[in-house]
């Protein structure tokens, strides 16, 4: 089973999404929250963390972070366990710092939320009350 993290960065009641590249493997062409694989000896807030610096170039602070949902989806080797958190403080200006894996990121209000590729994380940040979320975003 892989374990994947994934983190809402959310600004003015939006969140930010990343549309994965069409030539992608495991759901192409769809819009999704930025993360990635946890890897051997990181916990899921460290490999939060270094996924948000790698996609988008951005330093959360750990702290801020706030379990979204959990999910399993697939089957056999094809298995994934995720966790979505909500993030409301980092350094930096979220940039698409991995062009190979996403054409395109932008900031969502969840009203206007395009179909995500796990739906029960699009009904989370739905549900979730974004605008109290505390929002401490440092961009440089």
């Amino acid at each position: 089973m892989h374990e994947i993290v994934t983190a809402a960065l959310v600004r003015e009641g939006r969140v930010l999404l990343v549309h994965r590249n069409p030539d992608r493997r495991a759901y192409p062409d769809v819009w999704d929250l930025p993360g990635g694989h946890i890897e051997t000896g990181e916990t899921e807030l460290v490999a939060l963390a270094r996924e948000m610096h790698e996609e988008l170039g951005v330093r959360i602070a750990t702290g801020s972070a706030i379990p979204l949902c959990r999910l399993d989806a697939g089957r056999g080797e094809e298995s994934v366990h995720l966790s979505a958190w909500l993030v409301g403080e980092w350094e930096g200006t979220p940039a698409n710092a991995a062009p190979d894996e996403h054409d395109e990121i932008r900031w969502f209000r969840p009203e206007e939320l395009p179909p995500v590729a796990h739906e029960l994380i699009g009904t989370a940040i739905v549900k979730a009350n974004l605008n109290a979320l505390t929002v401490r975003a440092v961009e440089s």
